[in-house]
Parts: C-alpha cells; structure tokens; sequence
C-alpha cells in the first residue's frame, strides 16, 4: 500500500506540472457549495458572537424578570438590591397612538423608568430630545413608519389612552431592541411617570412588567439568577441572563442557518456530479498516459493513487478558494442583511464553521470522484486505447465500491448530525437520493425513448434524437445537474406561491376585519353593542380573555415534556385561555365530550387535538397552568380540532366557567365589516373607549406578506446558488463533449449537411433535454412543495401551473441557449486540420 502511494505520490506530482486545466470544473463546483456553507456558518458564528457580546445591551440588564399582570413584587426587588444590584423597571404593552388629524395606528407601548437604560444608549431625533418633561407635559417618543404614517412633527399632540402626550421626537437608537418586523405596531416609547395618565392598565389587560438588574461588577450572573429562582419561588415570572437576551432570535437563527447550509448542500451535491463529470472528462484525456502506464506494467493500486492524489490536491485547492470566497460573501450578506440581522454581526476568524465546510467538500469530493478513478483503475490497458473511441462500461473493484459507499454515509451522517433537525435533514437527504434516482431515470427513458423513434426520416429530428443516445451521450449527466437545481427552485416558488395564494385570496374571505383587545368586562356590552350599531358591520363577537402559562403536563414539568417538535412552542411563554359554557361557534370536537352548560365542579378543559398529540395526552390528562401567579390544574374533557387559518378567536385552551372567571381579565372582540367603513369602525370605538387597542387585520397580513416577499427573495437567492451550480455542471458537460461535436459537424459538413441542419439537431437535442428536466423538476418541486406546506406549515396545498410553466420555460430556454453556444462555436471549426489528424 505504502509502495503504491509512494509511487503514485512521484507521478502525481509530474503530471500537476502540467497544469490542470481539464479540472477547473471541479475547482469551480466545489469552491462555490464550499463558499455557500462558510459563509451561512461564518455569519450564523459572527451574528452569535455579536448577540453574546451586547447580550446585556440586548436584554438590557444583567439579569431580566418578566411577569405578566403585575409588576415584580416588592420583597423580590429589596432581595436583589441587598445584593448590590441596580434595578430598572419597563412596562410593556399595545394602544393606540392617535394624531391631531384623527388618523391613528396600533404601537407597542413602552414606559420606562429613570434608571433606563442600564446599559447602551437611547437616543432621539431630532438630537437633544427627551422624554422628559420640564414643563409639566409628559412626552412621547415614536417610530419612524408611524411618524410618517401620522404625519407628525416634533411639538404636536398625540393621544394615547386618555392621556394628550407631546411628540418629543422619533426614535433612532432603542439599545434593547432586537431588529424584528413589527407585524402589530411600531414602538412607542413614555416616562413611566407619564404612565398613570394613560389609564391603560386595568385588572385582566394585556401588560409586561419587564425588571432588569444590573449586577455589581464580578458577580456571577447565572448563579444570581439560580438563587433568585431559589429565593423567591415560581411567581409566574421568566428568568433571563444576558447570553439568553433573545432565545427566540437565537431558534431562528439556528434553523435559518440549517436551512441554508442544506440549501449549500444542496449545490455541493450538484457541484458534485460536476466534480465526476470532470475526472471522467480528464481521465479520458488522459487515457493515453494511463494505458501506457498499465501496459509498462504498474499496478491497479499505483494507477488509482496517483490519480486520486491528483483529485485531492485539486480538490483541497477548490476548498481553500471556497473558503476564501465565503468568508468574503459574509461580509457581503452582512451588509445586503443589515436591516434583517439581530445585531450587527462581528467578524472575526471563526475556525468552526470553516472546518464544517471544507469537511463538506472534501467528502463530496471523494464522494463523485472515487467511482471514476476506480473504473479507470479496473479496466486494463487495451480497454483503455479502445476507450478513446468507444466508452467501454465498466464496474469499480468491490473495495472502491465499499469506500464510495462509506463516504456517501460520512456525508449522510455529517448533514443529519450537525443539522438543527435531524429529522427534517434526514429526510431531505433522502429526498436528495429519490430526486437523483428520478432524474436519472428520466434520462434512461429518454435515451430509450430516442433510440426507439428510428423511423423519423427527418435528417435534423433524428440526428437531434440520435445525439441524445449515441455512446457517451451526456445526456445523464445534463438532466441530474440541472434538474436537482430547477427541482429547489420550483419548490421554493410553489411553497412561497401557497403561502401567498392563502394570505391574499383565502384568509381575507375568512378573516374580521378587525381585533379589538383590552375590553374591560364592564365594558363588553357596551362594546358589543355600539359595534354592531356601525353601518356596514355584520358580526361582532367577544370572549373573556386570559394568559396563562403552562407549567406541568401531567405532572411533568413543562420544560421536561417530552413534545413534537412542531408542538414544543405551545410550552415556551403565555398561551391564550378563555371560558365558555357552551361550544364556541364552529368547535369541532374530536374526542370527548363538552361539559354541562350549567357545570360547577372542579375546572374542565377543551384542549388543542394536535398539541395533545404531540404531547402525548388524552381524555382525562391533567394541565397544570399559572393565572396570575396562581397554579390551577386543567382535566382534559374534550380534544378539538382547531382551524388557525381562518384568524378567527381560537384559543389551545377552553376552560369550563366558574373559577376563571372571577379572575380579573379582559375580552377580547372580533368585528367584521366593508372594507370602505373600517376606518370609521376604528375611529369610533377607539374614540368612545381609549384604552382599547384595535388591530387592523388587513394591515397586519399586509405586513406578514411584506415579511414574507423578503424572505421568498431570500430564499429564491439561496436556491439561485444551486442553480448556477447545475449551470456550471451543464456548461462543464457541454465544454467536456465539445471535441466530440467538433468532429461530428466537420464530418456531417464534409458529407454535405448545411449548417441549419447541424444547428436545428443539436438544438432538437437541447431543447428536448431543457423540457424533459423541467417537467421533472416541475414534478419533483410540487411534490416537495405538497409535503412542506401539508405536514410542516399544517396548512391546504393548492397547484400552481403559472409558476411551474415559468420552470419549464427557463429551463428550455437555459439549455437551449448553452447548446446554441457549444453549436455556433463547433461550427466555426475549419475541417482541414481535423480532416488531415484523422
């Protein structure tokens, strides 16, 4: 073994004197699914590395307590200052911001403290304004889209709640907030003081008590939040240190990034039968060397190590440009993404996700490499003169077959161990496989299909059907590379189609018009009532409204149940409640039955079928849940299935009356009216109860479809990498058979063919390759498509032919356009000098 690497190593490194030109196909391939995977990993890395460093900046303390309802009890705030820690207190909720004009809009209420912020800075344009109030009037700073949308200047007078608030100026640095879409309303931001006044906090309404601690210099953060947890109990608050400032932003990165390094996988594969595409275009080229080699008597094993010594070194210069590339196309995504990124990333050299990418090369490498060498190893050297001219099938030896088979596995393995969800990841290699499969077996029924259609008597159709399955046709190779690439595409335009067909044409039809929140219990009523006297409402509905968190499931904690991972974020943060004595309108029981009408026993709860699924519950499960610092345990009575798409009011939970409600709470309304009206439905409830916040329905699907264009163009881009890989491989496989085209226009033009008749075979050729890839990438996509929107977004998956015809059509006009190319320039070839080398 020794021996024949030794050897092969020496003849490795003559023939690299040479050059490898013949390889640029493979360094292009593997540098650019490399620079994919670095630069997603570097900017995940960068990205984390920034939220660690201004995690105190981003939580804005040290230490976070978070309860809903009421503010941090007072003993909880003398046991952290006894520990020499600062406190600031900010108060969170929504209202609505109303200026002069009387035009208005939902905001994100915050009021905050004299200590605020502990740490970062505010500021305000223009420059030198404050929230405070010297002269007795207190003031209101704002976002700018609602400064624009309210047309408002510095000294008008806004109105909140009850209280007539002064417009300071609009808010340009907030150091506590995450960059994130504000689907429900921009910031607004008050002096506590200023608070009162507003008369928007009452028993039952929807606010955050938010307290920040800012710790001594020294102290040991995780253990002071451990003994606050000790000391103080479960109160029903959440416990935050500065490395988990946004646990949220850190899931979607986590599986953003998943998703886009599968996606550079996913060109890596394509780049990968480019990668076999070029060592079998170059150990054809070399085939005169390697038949010489085997007939002066070397061995398999030396034949195989000095061409696989080659491949690496090739293959680790392609990984080495790849990282190059990627850790540059960080800081170019950085900056296309500044105004999506959570904080701004830090660069730096960050070692692991560079080693995960270039691992991921250089298995794909060996992967789509090894089957080549080790048929170019088998078959011996009066084979190999013969290959010259006629391709001779061949199978690699047993231990090549089981090397290739164990790389293949590394890859597997190392795609579904790093993955966020190993499930999905497997899956989609999986998925990978059946579309390879698919696409080769397209080809193998193409060439069949052309091979069959002999009677044609057509010269251009059956010399075009003829290129298609001649010896060495590529036809396998141009299918595979440019389908997997078009099958990503078509996928993602369909998943993005449905998402959008739903929001624009389903939704709206099922959907109020508005949502009105914060409805005191003394005010329902009258709510009801003045809402459906508005000319052009047709419904108003309203429930009793509560937020509970989930604490146990059957008397297992709730961080400890064990739950689907489309179900787990039912058991993170508040959840809805509300109670009813009879089925809400258009409840769909599954299990179960509802309690009596008239029932006074110990509480009852219908319950969400699919979270009980996933948690594993059933008829007669217990739901531990905290009600304003109050453990209640839930019986399971009754399983419904929920229909969220309709936007209707659905809660996870329906209790039975009678203990919930003599809690405080609020309601919560729905109203549905004419598009033309809701303005004024807005103005006038708004105005007859100020501390009711209404929530446009139509804006906010307005602002989802906003999010959801820059995410489609995001991911449309990400897939566009592994189109342009396909386009490599393809332009590749056209450049490897361009000698052989060469040739056959020399001869068909000596024999007396005409130059349209050569063009019109080759473009038959082309376009019939361009139409069988579409239709099955076409295919391939709108099944990927169906199982995403089906089983992942739980949601009615609806055929899109536009978006599939626009795939078809690109990739037609794709192939035929690098075929047209590769025609015009062997055409130009003058037959002299071919003619006289023959």
């Amino acid at each position: 073994m020794m021996q024949h690497l030794a050897l092969g190593a020496r003849l490795a490194r003559r023939e690299l004197r040479g050059g490898f030109r013949q390889l640029r196909l493979v360094l292009a391939c593997l540098a650019l699914g490399v620079a994919s995977i670095a630069a997603v990993g570097t900017l995940q890395s960068a990205v984390k590395a920034g939220m660690l460093a201004d995690g105190a900046r981003l939580l804005g303390g040290d230490v976070e307590v978070r309860v809903n309802y009421q503010p941090l009890r007072a003993a909880a705030l003398d046991w952290a200052a006894q520990r020499g820690a600062t406190a600031s207190e900010v108060v969170e909720m929504r209202a609505m911001a109303v200026a002069p004009s009387g035009d208005r809009a939902l905001v994100e209420l915050k009021s905050v403290d004299a200590a605020y912020p502990l740490y970062g800075e505010l500021r305000l344009d223009p420059p030198g304004a404050t929230l405070a109030a010297p002269d007795g009037r207190h003031r209101v700073a704002l976002e700018g889209s609602v400064v624009e949308r309210l047309g408002l200047v510095p000294g008008d007078t806004v109105r909140i709640g009850e209280a007539s608030l002064v417009f300071a100026g609009t808010i340009a640095q907030e150091p506590d907030r995450v960059a994130s879409p504000a689907v429900l309303g921009p910031r607004a931001l008050i002096l506590d003081s200023a608070l009162p006044a507003t008369a928007l906090i009452q028993p039952g309404s929807l606010v955050s008590y938010d307290t920040r601690f800012r710790l001594p210099p020294g102290t040991n953060v995780r253990q002071f939040a451990t003994q606050f947890r000790e000391a103080m109990g479960d109160g029903g608050w959440r416990v935050r240190t500065a490395d988990q400032a946004e646990p949220g932003v850190n899931r979607f990165l986590d599986r953003a990034s998943a998703f886009l390094v599968l996606a550079g996988f996913t060109a890596l594969l394509v780049g990968g039968i480019g990668v076999a595409t070029g060592v079998r275009a170059w150990l054809e080229a070399r085939g005169r060397t390697i038949a010489t080699l085997r007939c002066l008597g070397a061995p398999a094993g030396t034949i195989l190590a000095t061409y696989l010594i080659q491949v690496l070194v090739l293959a680790l210069i392609g990984i080495a440009i790849g990282l190059v590339a990627g850790f540059g196309l960080t800081w170019l995504a950085a900056q296309a993404l500044a105004g999506a990124l959570p904080v701004p990333p830090r660069f730096g050299l960050y070692p692991a996700p560079l080693a995960l990418a270039g691992l991921y090369g250089l298995l794909t490498a060996l992967a789509f490499s090894l089957w080549p060498l080790g048929r170019a190893q088998r078959i011996p050297g009066a084979a190999l003169f013969r290959d010259l001219v006629t391709a001779t099938p061949g199978w690699p030896s047993r231990g090549i077959l089981v090397a290739n088979g164990l790389t293949a596995l590394a890859l597997v393995a190392l795609v579904v161990g790093t993955a966020e969800q190993p499930r999905f990841a497997l899956g989609f290699c999986a998925g990978a496989a059946l579309t390879l499969l698919l696409f080769r077996l397209g080809a193998t029924g193409l060439m069949a299909l052309a091979r069959s259609l002999r009677g044609i008597r057509r010269p251009t159709l059956r010399l075009g059907l003829a290129n298609l399955h001649r010896p060495g046709a590529p036809t396998p190779t141009m299918l595979v590379a440019l389908g997997i690439g078009l099958t990503t595409l078509a996928a993602i335009a369909t998943i993005e189609g449905n998402l959008r067909r739903q929001l624009s044409d389903q939704m709206p039809a099922a959907a109020p018009s508005f949502f009105f929140i914060d409805i005191q219990s003394d005010q329902s009523e009258r709510f009801n009532a003045l809402a459906a006297a508005q000319p052009g409402v047709t419904e108003v509905r309203s429930v009793p409204s509560l937020r509970a968190r989930i604490v146990a499931v059957d008397g297992t904690p709730a961080e400890r149940v064990q739950a689907t991972e489309d179900t787990r974020w039912a058991l993170r943060g508040d959840r809805g409640l509300t109670y009813a004595a009879t089925p809400p309108d258009g409840t769909r029981l599954v299990e179960g039955q509802w309690w009596p009408a008239d029932y006074s026993g110990p509480p009852l709860v219908s319950f969400d079928a699919n979270l009980a699924r996933g948690w594993g519950m059933g008829i007669g499960s217990t739901v531990t849940v905290n009600v304003l610092g109050r453990d209640i345990d839930l019986k399971v009575a009754s399983l419904r299935e929920i229909q969220w798409r309709g936007l209707g009011i659905n809660y996870v939970m329906v209790a039975s009356p009678g203990l919930l409600a003599a809690a405080p709470h609020t309601h919560i309304a729905t109203v549905r009216s004419a598009e033309q009206v809701e303005p004024a439905v807005l103005r006038v409830l708004t105005d007859a109860f100020p501390n009711i916040s209404g929530i446009r329905v139509r804006d906010a699907l307005e602002a989802v479809a906003g999010l959801l264009t820059r995410v489609g163009v995001a991911l449309q881009a990400t897939s566009s990498v592994t189109l342009l890989a396909g386009m490599l491989v393809l332009a590749g496989a056209v450049a490897a058979g361009q000698r052989a085209r060469v040739r056959d226009a020399v001869v068909l033009k000596t024999i007396g063919a005409t130059r349209s008749q050569i063009r019109g075979a080759w473009l038959v050729e082309f376009g019939l390759l361009g139409l069988v890839a579409g239709l099955l990438a076409a295919a391939a996509g709108s099944a990927a498509s169906w199982a995403v929107v089906r089983y992942v977004m739980r949601a009615d998956w609806i055929f899109l032919p536009g978006t599939l015809a626009l795939t078809v059509l690109g990739c037609v006009m794709l192939t035929l356009g690098l075929g047209y190319i590769g025609t015009a320039l062997a055409l130009r070839a003058r037959p002299a000098p071919l003619l006289r080398n023959e």
